[in-house]
């Protein structure tokens, strides 16, 4: 038994940031933080973009961030959350920089704001095209310099003490001896990411599994807007499976144009806005394309802009480029629309809370009401630092008592039992891949979302039975919890009737309609 105040599950900006406060507010009590892979794998990590933050207000303004988001989301956001974490972006901004992130700046020394699609003013802080690994470097840094935090990575956290609707901490498996651990605490934080691998056509490094929501789902927290997934518009179009490359929507921001095989410019046919659009609007007008053409992908052409100051600010985009024989003075870079955020989660309040007491969730892995049916882009890193700030508030600022469980927590005990293969669970991995890439993207038939419900409901026997006869290990785990996420995805498009921002739905008889 490990006994701490706070366990955070997770360690991307979210989870970090919070632990950060905490430990510094109560230096006596214990912060313990378990990750599944190493401590600095997060969907953090891979965010090439930045944070979308007013700082300009000679051109910019909250009410016009604020008016951005609202549009983004189709009208599905809580307006008064959309205001509270927009107008707390600038102080959080300036945490991190006192934490030692470093952010572009202009020859004027001013931060050097990138624009993006949705946003109607340049607003985005960025470090070249690796904002959130330059993230996570920096509280990494900082939470290593706080003697009451403890850092487990290759933890894999399985499941979720609870009693009578309130937590108690979680059980986990070091991957390193195959021992499974037993954490109790006054508080939990879930920050796990996001679900990319559910489609394994993803921006999402491997470890997102959506292991956080199925674990919430499975203590009965409340889950919502789990059918608004958003594909990012543009990653590299490749052959292979699994992670892809993405080429941030900052490239479009800085002028790039999209174009079909023959070189037409589509964007303008379906947005006054063209490759500036939002993100949803740009991906379902390329699935549109290709439906059309039939080919495998479009193009962003950047033949026509500024080189040196292309390679200036994108230059992990160019050398990947290059790397793969794609010079971008003269050659098109083929894209695809591939699942980038969930836009949905574990419903939270204003405080982080769950529905379970004591359990509270932060960042992609929570529905907080911020996107509505749409992410606007950067919003994501903002969403993160300022919920993770709300939580530490609520937790440092009232005199909070972590209920007590009226039996003690039990430690987990594990029969001996034989080690499943590992190639039954990567087929079963890769069946479920396909069948959401099939039948769950980014336009959706009733038909097909029934169909794979029906695919899930036989798989989750499979798994269960697979759980009750087979030693635990981290691949067996993450497809439940995959089959749980994708179970939910799918029960929340059929019952949402309306086709807004990412989300879009057609009964067989409109099918014909949608392609002409």
């Amino acid at each position: 038994m490990i006994t701490t105040n706070y366990l955070i599950i997770g360690s991307g900006v979210a989870g970090l940031t919070f632990a950060i406060k905490i430990a510094d507010r109560f230096p006596d009590k214990k912060v313990t933080i378990i990750t599944k892979s190493a401590e600095d794998e997060s969907n953090t990590k891979y965010a090439q973009g930045g944070i979308a933050i007013v700082l300009d207000e000679d051109e910019d303004s909250y009410q016009k961030h604020i008016q951005d988001t609202l549009i983004c989301g189709d009208g599905l956001c809580d307006e008064a959350v959309v205001k509270m974490v927009v107008t707390e972006g600038p102080k959080r901004l300036k945490e991190l920089i006192e934490w030692g992130a470093k952010f572009d700046k202009n020859t004027k020394g001013k931060y050097d704001l990138g624009k993006e699609g949705g946003h109607s003013q340049n607003r985005v802080v960025h470090h070249k095209d690796q904002t959130g690994f330059e993230i996570e470097r920096a509280i990494l840094l900082e939470v290593h310099k706080k003697k009451n935090i403890t850092v487990l990575d290759h933890h894999f956290a399985l499941d979720l003490i609870t009693e009578n609707n309130c937590c108690y901490g979680a059980y986990a498996l070091n991957q390193k001896t195959n021992e499974i651990l037993t954490f109790q605490s006054d508080f939990t934080l879930l920050a796990t990411g996001g679900i990319g691998h559910l489609y394994g056509h993803t921006t999402n490094p491997i470890i997102a599994t959506g292991d956080g929501i199925a674990m919430a789902n499975r203590a009965n927290a409340v889950t919502k807007d789990m059918e608004f997934i958003q594909f990012h518009p543009t990653a590299l179009y490749e052959t292979t499976s699994g992670s892809k490359f993405l080429i941030s929507e900052a490239v479009r921001g800085f002028g790039a144009y999209l174009r079909t095989k023959e070189g037409i410019r589509f964007m303008l046919n379906y947005d006054e806005r063209g490759e500036l659009a939002s993100r949803d609007i740009v991906s379902q007008s390329i699935d549109l394309e290709l439906k059309k053409t039939g080919e495998e992908c479009v193009f962003l052409d950047c033949t026509h802009l500024d080189l040196i100051e292309f390679k200036k600010h994108f230059p992990t985009i160019y050398e990947r480029c290059r790397s793969i024989g794609i010079d971008i003075a003269k050659d098109w870079i083929p894209v695809i629309p591939a699942q980038h955020y969930l836009c949905g989660g574990i419903k939270v309040d204003q405080n982080g809370k769950t529905s379970v007491a004591n359990l509270f969730a932060c960042g992609e892995c929570s529905q907080t009401g911020l996107h509505g049916a749409n992410r606007l882009a950067s919003n994501s890193l903002l969403e993160a630092l300022v919920y993770s700030d709300k939580i530490y508030t609520y937790l440092a600022n009232k005199t909070l008592e972590s209920a007590k469980p009226k039996q003690p927590v039990t430690e987990y005990k594990e029969i001996s039992k034989p080690v499943m293969k590992t190639a039954y669970i990567s087929k079963m991995k890769e069946d479920l891949q396909h069948l959401m890439h099939k039948n769950v993207s980014i336009v959706r038939y009733e038909t097909d979302l029934l169909e794979a419900l029906e695919e899930l409901k036989q798989w989750q026997y499979e798994i269960e039975l697979i759980n009750r006869n087979f030693q635990i290990s981290t691949a067996i785990c993450e497809l439940n919890n995959m089959i749980t996420i994708g179970t939910l995805i799918i029960q929340q498009s059929i019952s949402q009737k309306e086709n807004r921002g990412g989300f879009m739905k057609f009964n067989s008889f409109e099918i014909e309609e949608y392609a002409n």
